[in-house]
């Protein structure tokens, strides 16, 4: 069982609108997100939701996912992803944990997956550019119930990357891994790079 989380609750205050409902070639953004997930071998997707959830829930009709809200996302993100982590199946072998401001193709996702389903002793995959760490993570389904018990104070899943920095692997990837989607550039400059640019 391989299972992803999508942050998906943030109040989207630099986009000025929901970032899942960006256009994406045509779709929210989410919902090409969760096809690249299945795509890439996820067998379940969960969603977390906050800032304006019921209009994304909408978009999230036909959509293959689990859907859940964060009545307190404007709390921080380690609420969204305690969410998010207690929704994933118990028998998890690995979690997949993206923000739906970070899109990444299936091919991205499955070589990340690949990698770390393909190591022994590795808790948690990540891709890495110039010696810089990107998005998303892959983490060891054993790590969910610390995921669950995160915190800002314990600085959410920072702190649970950092408490098992010995047992990370880094996969070398390339700009595609540090694409973020904060404002208005940043989408442009996102569909110029997947070649969506109109």
């Amino acid at each position: 069982m391989i299972s992803s989380i999508i942050l998906a609750a943030g109040s989207s205050d630099r986009m000025g609108s929901p970032k899942a409902l960006l256009d994406w070639g045509g779709e929210p953004l989410i919902c090409w997100e969760i096809r690249q997930l299945h795509e890439a071998g996820v067998d379940e997707v969960i969603v977390v939701l906050g800032h304006r959830s019921d209009d994304v829930r909408r978009s999230l009709a036909r959509a293959d996912c689990r859907v859940m809200n964060n009545p307190h996302f404007h709390s921080g993100r380690a609420e969204s992803l305690r969410v998010g982590a207690k929704a994933v199946q118990r028998d998890a072998e690995a979690i997949v944990v993206v923000n739906v401001d970070q899109p990444r193709p299936a091919a991205f996702i499955r070589a990340l997956l690949d990698a770390h389903l393909g190591a022994n002793g590795v808790h948690v995959t990540r891709p890495a550019v110039a010696g810089r760490h990107g998005h998303p993570v892959v983490v060891a389904g054993a790590l969910r119930e610390e995921m669950m018990a995160a915190s800002d104070a314990t600085r959410g899943l920072r702190g649970v990357l950092a408490a098992h920095a010995p047992m990370t692997a880094d996969v070398a990837s390339d700009d595609l891994c540090e694409i973020d989607i904060n404002t208005p550039d940043d989408y442009r400059a996102a569909l110029h790079r997947f070649g969506l640019a109109v």
